[in-house]
């Protein structure tokens, strides 16, 4: 079986951090056949928008993309490529598994958390129109259907990972039906899970008590805005952005990715550190079946990070990205 993925290089940094993680994969044995689509830059550049058409059927015909980091046009009107990609292929899933790694400066120590973050609706989804001059209005957008389907893809993943409490976030509070809606799904939902201890917390508290202790959560789920901010907050915990893993995911397609920026002050320069699309990549290999290349990789890359000595500047070291990228494919089993 060989799956066909659809490739987004990115702007910046993105093709030496994508590029060395197909270099991993394909030591791995991955089999993955990858299909270039344009975005970002070179999307702007050649069709005038971030996120063209043509790439947005390649991931619908492969349903499995892997993307780097993307640049945003400032100004002219042009939305997000990230969003625009989320919303055209109904990615309303947004994962984000975020665990302490060895030798990661600043990470606090013992993080394994999930954040599951409701892509498409709420203040993040961007409706918003000006009613009088100097007054605008954004509508926060919350459907029992979009709550019940984040809910079920939560508590379906909890169910196979082994995971054991779940909270709901929300501020409830201030907007009982918009956020109601939310927790109101949530509950209606965990009624057919319950083997799984489900709680809620309003986000501001949550926002307290993760920097004081995150061990005490296991599952987060989120609508979109505060999904969005908290799953950085939770990057920090680990180390940062650089090496999170992340996912879209939708009925029909599933896109994984990088989720810090794009870098241009080291562009082009071999400094670049290919964790988090590695990891990424990853989480895709787990969503396709297969398990035991992608344990073959997670390996080799706790055991070079345990080993210290071909990490990347921004993980203390001295290493470039060809010298970190072949120490992993180092570590990797070799076949017998």
């Amino acid at each position: 079986m060989r799956y066909r993925v659809t490739l987004l290089e990115g702007d910046g940094i993105g093709p030496e951090v994508t590029g060395a993680t197909r270099e991993v994969l394909a030591a791995a044995g991955a089999p993955i056949e990858w299909e270039r689509a344009p975005a970002g830059g070179e999307a702007m550049e050649r069709f005038g928008e971030p996120m063209p058409q043509v790439t947005l059927d390649s991931i619908r015909r492969n349903r499995l993309g892997l993307k780097g980091p993307l640049m945003t046009p400032k100004g002219g009107g042009f939305r997000s490529a990230n969003v625009a990609l989320r919303q055209a292929l109904d990615l309303f899933v947004g994962l984000r598994p975020v665990r302490t790694l060895p030798n990661v400066p600043g990470a606090f120590p013992g993080v394994d958390l999930v954040l599951f973050r409701e892509n498409t609706e709420d203040l993040y989804a961007g409706i918003e129109h000006e009613v009088t001059p100097g007054t605008v209005v954004s509508v926060k957008t919350s459907t029992d259907r979009a709550g019940e389907r984040i809910a079920r893809w939560a508590f379906e993943y909890m169910r196979y990972r082994g995971r054991r409490t779940v909270h709901c976030c929300h501020k409830a509070n201030i907007n009982p039906l918009s956020d109601g809606a939310f927790l109101g799904a949530f509950r209606q939902v965990g009624a057919e899970y319950p083997y799984i201890q489900q709680k809620d917390i309003g986000v501001d508290s949550l926002s307290l008590l993760l920097p004081l202790d995150p061990s005490q959560f296991d599952v987060l789920l989120l609508q979109n805005l505060s999904g969005d901010i908290l799953s950085d907050l939770c990057a920090g915990l680990a180390g940062g952005l650089g090496v999170v893993p992340g996912a879209n995911i939708g009925t029909h397609a599933a896109v994984f990715e990088a989720v810090h920026g794009t870098a241009p002050d080291i562009a082009g320069q071999g400094k670049a550190n290919p964790l988090a699309v590695l990891l990424s990549a990853n989480m895709l290999l787990e969503y396709v079946g297969e398990w035991k290349i992608a344990k073959n990789i997670e390996q080799a890359v706790w055991a070079v990070l345990a080993d210290g000595k071909h990490l990347t500047g921004d993980l203390g070291g001295k290493a470039g990205t060809a010298e970190f990228t072949q120490a992993i494919i180092d570590n990797l089993p070799r076949s017998s």
